[in-house]
């Protein structure tokens, strides 16, 4: 058995039930997926649109991917249809182009609205008050083609693991303001992804439903 089969399998035993693993595959060739789909792996994570729409075709079509990377609106387009969530909507704006494609297109896209807790500038997404905001003023309501799954973040970069505690917990705690308001009448409104291969197990700790493992299973990417 390979390294990817290994590590997929110790994952599988390993996650409590109900945590799902979403692995990273970007950047690895389609033959790292394949053994990782061979151990039992459905579901891929891609960051990359271009890499994706090339690399669907040469794999097996019960692969659930997911888009967990950066999508500029250009973009939309070529995935609509082809990813069963797109983990990382980070504006309204977007939210509004993927709802129009995916009416257009006659499919319902599953999302997760990415939160912005972490320290660094770069990283994209709501701050938690404008999300609160987002669902309190109910402008989901507009949506015709999207649903909305939940919610995804990433904590900071950093060895401080009560920071990265309390990022996961504010990006939970966020979750359950949205999911706990009867008022807002949500339905499937259930996950959190959050979790990758240096914080998982803090992220399970604080509520995660979904961890994204990239580096430990198919090693240091190639770019």
């Amino acid at each position: 058995m390979g390294h990817i089969a290994e590590k997929i399998q110790y994952y599988r035993s390993a996650l409590p039930e109900g945590v799902e693993l979403v692995a990273v595959s970007k950047f690895h060739p389609v033959e790292s997926l394949l053994e990782a789909y061979d151990a039992g792996q459905r579901v891929f994570g891609e960051s990359r649109v271009q890499e994706l729409v090339a690399k669907i075709p040469q794999l097996p079509d019960d692969i659930n991917w997911h888009f967990i990377g950066h999508l500029q609106t250009n973009k939309v387009r070529q995935i609509i249809g082809c990813v069963a969530l797109i983990e990382s909507v980070d504006s309204e704006r977007l939210l509004g182009v993927i709802d129009d494609l995916s009416a257009k297109a006659g499919v319902v896209t599953r999302v997760l609205m990415q939160l912005h807790v972490a320290a660094e500038e770069t990283k994209f997404g709501f701050a938690p008050d404008e999300l609160l905001e987002f669902f309190r003023s109910r402008r989901f309501e507009s949506l015709r083609a999207t649903h909305i799954c939940g919610v995804m973040g990433m904590a900071s970069n950093t060895d401080d693991t009560e920071r990265v505690r309390a990022d996961f917990k504010l990006i939970f705690d966020t979750f359950s303001s949205i999911r706990g308001d009867d008022a807002l009448g949500l339905r499937g409104f259930d996950v959190v992804s959050m979790g990758m291969s240096g914080d998982y197990p803090i992220a399970i700790e604080c509520g995660s439903t979904h961890v994204r493992i990239g580096t430990d299973i198919f090693g240091i990417r190639e770019y």
